[in-house]
């Protein structure tokens, strides 16, 4: 409670009371929102903000619908297999190997997981190959830096790196002079710099780097890390990866399904213990419904066709 009406002086001493226009609000994930519910936060995801949970559904995908829509009744439904609901600021990748170890304890672990952009990072990838023998299937975020943006021929990938020599070199031939492993934000790095000397009489220098120490720099992943990544963007630009990871889009359509049958979109209940129940529930229900579908052969729903498709289909025909 004291965070959200104290802060700290802006000397670094004592404590003054906070006002949510100089001082701002206090973090997501430690400011209550509501005094009837202690356990909600407030996130935002995409443009959209929202008060309250998160749920995280996970979901066999061994049967799924042909590029009509259409489904082989005689396969068995999808089903929700694990179901974990947390307050709104949890971000989707500190969940990642949660869920994996709650499929583990009910032996329940696929062979391959395909997740949304949100879950992965190279841990987390390696982590579940290792400690679970999973193969996580999920985008990789792309290179957010300037050079990668730009699609500049100095982007980090286009320097050659050799982990064996501890030594870089770039795209003109120069070879970096230091190579010191570090720890940024927590995480353990690898800072590597190119010599002052070769830098200022480089004529791409200014395309190069805009650093005031006139030189490039590159910070680096250890090389388990590196590497992984590496692997990872490279495979998720291929057509066999691109196929199989079209099944993901299922979980879309069941979360639909949850939201429309039980109206989990307004958590009818307070606090994480009951919101958790009550989401175990909507997921029990729609395994109920589904597997009832099968069992009396009833066709399932599929997907709306809009009507501009509709018209290709029948110009088609």
């Amino acid at each position: 409670m004291w965070i959200q009406q104290y802060t700290v002086g802006e000397s670094g001493w004592g404590v003054i009371w906070r006002d949510a226009d100089t001082h701002g609000l206090p973090p997501g994930r430690t400011r209550i929102i509501s005094p009837y519910d202690t356990d909600a936060r407030y996130s935002e995801k995409r443009g959209r903000s929202w008060e309250g949970y998160k749920v995280h559904f996970s979901e066999t995908c061994d049967h799924t619908p042909a590029d009509d829509g259409s489904t082989d009744p005689t396969q068995p439904p999808n089903l929700i297999t694990n179901v974990v609901t947390t307050h709104a600021a949890v971000a989707d990748s500190a969940m990642t190997m949660p869920i994996h170890d709650m499929l583990a304890d009910r032996d329940l672990l696929p062979a391959e997981h395909l997740m949304d952009a949100g879950y992965p990072s190279t841990a987390n990838l390696l982590a579940c190959r290792t400690q679970h023998q999973v193969r996580l299937i999920a985008p990789m975020r792309s290179d957010s830096s300037r050079h990668a943006r730009t699609n500049s021929p100095y982007a980090r990938t286009a320097f050659t790196i050799d982990f064996d020599q501890q030594r870089a070199s770039c795209p003109q031939g120069h070879h970096s002079a230091t190579w010191n492993p570090t720890r940024q934000d927590g995480q353990d790095v690898i800072v590597v710099s190119f010599p002052l000397s070769a830098c200022i009489t480089c004529p791409a220098r200014t395309e190069c780097t805009r650093s005031q120490q006139r030189r490039r720099q590159l910070t680096l992943r250890p090389r388990h890390l590196h590497e992984a990544l590496r692997d990872a963007r490279a495979e998720q630009q291929t057509d066999a990866w691109k196929q199989t990871y079209r099944a993901r889009a299922g979980i879309e359509g069941t979360i639909h399904q949850a939201t429309a049958a039980t109206g989990i979109h307004q958590a009818q209940y307070v606090g994480l213990g009951k919101v958790d129940l009550e989401h175990a529930f909507a997921a029990t229900a729609v395994n109920l419904i589904r597997l009832h579908a099968w069992w009396t052969g009833t066709p399932t729903q599929r997907t709306r066709t809009t009507h501009l498709s509709r018209l290709d289909l029948t110009l088609a025909a």
